[in-house]
């Protein structure tokens, strides 16, 4: 991939920015929930957590070490998860009521999507073992 830093870091950017942005709106409390906010803290911060992975992709992007590219695969497939629990977690129904989902929830899953695409596909100049 040509693009691959380029991609890489850009989805880390949206990931941090992603959660800053509204993810669903409950009428019946007549709120936002974002990342990093929720009524009384039910859903928890995962915000936090991918502030943090997204950071630390970034760093191992740009590390041109085989160890980096390995650990920023282990890394993204656990962010994607995280992303898709979080992406049920908020935008489930309860007592027969369905949040309306925003941009930011849809734009954070997008991002760790194409994260995991970018780990699975490094630009890495491998040399010829000396023998």
């Amino acid at each position: 991939m040509k693009y691959y830093k380029i991609l890489g870091i850009l989805c880390c950017i949206l990931l941090i920015i992603s959660c800053k942005l509204p993810w669903a709106y409950y009428a019946d409390l007549n709120k936002t929930f974002t990342g990093f906010f929720s009524e009384k803290n039910i859903y928890g911060k995962p915000g936090i957590f991918f502030t943090f992975y997204a950071v630390i992709s970034f760093l191992l992007i740009l590390t041109p070490r085989i160890w980096a590219k390995r650990t920023h695969l282990f890394f993204a497939a656990l962010t994607f998860g995280y992303a898709l629990k979080s992406y049920i977690l908020f935008t489930s129904c309860y007592n027969a009521y369905c949040p309306e989902k925003k941009f930011g929830i849809f734009l954070m899953l997008f991002s760790c999507i194409v994260l995991l695409i970018v780990s699975i596909f490094p630009d890495l100049k491998l040399s010829p073992d000396k023998k």
